[in-house]
């Protein structure tokens, strides 16, 4: 069955009309899901028990379950869910001050394999449907206080979103929908290795979202080194792309650099960067190493951050450093994968 979450405002009117029932009934259905954030048909206490019925027999409510929750001192909480055939995502919660931001994942594992992160460890298992990426979203939702409620996504956890681009898009506009969750759009963040022809595309959505490009080198020879896929993906085009992206979205575009002492942490590294950057009416977000054991990289050191990030401001570049949350329970930035068994790699215990 499919989740009810994946389904736009026009399918769940169409559905419900093909069955004889009420259009209207689609706004009460949809306020349940996403105003109330019921998790049982039971509950939609002004639903005909036909339509409870129907509803039950034809689409999942939640097509995962959580398996485990854990907490960081740090305010992040990460969800460890299984989906129907198994499968293993996770998904981080990150509090700051009025903020809520959730971090979903678009694929079970990844195909990218970049050198340094943790999802593609253990490379691709499958895609996740619009639905099982919206569910996420709910099930961030149910973390919170009442009264409070998610207010940013960010398309950054397992896998490469525009590898799965149609149930990527279709997730967001979902998210974004004034009857779905009801994020606004420059509250929702797509981050991508760049897959230019993709790029392009998204560019040409009427969507007004963040895109953000996992770049981490500034040049082909060091970038095809830490990401696979560069090899076959040169800056040229990724930057070609960008520069689309940004005549048709008047949106900036972020540059998302991880920080690896001894690798990519160099002024020679920053020049180059920043040469993209402006070349391209780009910032630059960067991300201290969160540690993977069996990556052998080394986080840069607070001399090195500051190091480069004056010489990146030097070249007229605006630039961030991106404050990690998580790090004690695997949630940071280029930690999450899909196992069972949570390890603090501090502690060594579950």
């Amino acid at each position: 069955m499919k989740n009810i979450s994946g389904i736009e405002y026009d399918e769940c009117w169409q559905g419900l009309r093909e069955h004889s029932i009420e259009s209207y009934r689609a706004d009460q259905i949809l306020q349940w899901i996403y105003r109330r954030g019921v998790s049982d048909y039971a509950l939609m206490s002004n639903l005909p028990a036909r339509l409870k019925e129907l509803l039950s027999q034809n689409f999942l409510l939640r097509s995962g379950s959580v398996q485990k929750t854990v907490c960081s001192p740090d305010g992040a909480i990460k969800l460890l869910l299984r989906w129907r055939d198994g499968a293993l995502t996770e998904t981080v919660l990150m509090e700051a001050g009025t903020r809520r931001t959730v971090c979903v994942s678009s694929q079970v594992g990844c195909p990218v394999r970049c050198a340094f992160c943790a999802s593609g460890l253990d490379g691709l298992q499958r895609s996740l449907e619009a639905g099982e990426i919206v569910e996420q979203v709910l099930r961030a939702q149910e973390q919170l206080q009442e009264g409070e409620r998610i207010s940013n996504v960010v398309v950054m956890g397992m896998g490469e979103p525009l590898a799965n681009y149609d149930e990527t898009l279709k997730a967001v506009k979902i998210i974004n929908a004034e009857w779905g969750p009801a994020i606004g759009a420059r509250h929702i963040t797509i981050s991508t290795i760049g897959l230019p022809d993709q790029i392009r595309k998204l560019a040409d959505e009427p969507l007004q979202i963040t895109l953000a490009v996992s770049l981490h080198a500034a040049d082909d020879e060091l970038r095809s080194e830490l990401i696979p896929w560069a090899k076959k993906i040169k800056l040229e085009e990724i930057f070609s792309a960008i520069n689309y992206y940004y005549q048709q979205t008047h949106r900036e575009v972020t540059l998302e650099y991880v920080m690896l002492e001894g690798v990519n942490c160099g002024n020679h590294h920053a020049d180059k960067l920043a040469r993209w950057a402006k070349r391209s009416r780009c910032n630059v977000n960067l991300i201290n190493y969160n540690t993977v054991v069996e990556t052998g990289f080394k986080n840069a050191t607070k001399k090195t951050i500051t190091v480069f990030m004056q010489r990146l401001k030097d070249n007229g570049v605006t630039v961030h450093l991106r404050c990690s949350q998580g790090g004690k329970l695997n949630a940071a930035c280029g930690q999450l994968r899909r196992k069972g068994r949570w390890v603090d790699e501090g502690t060594g215990k579950d």
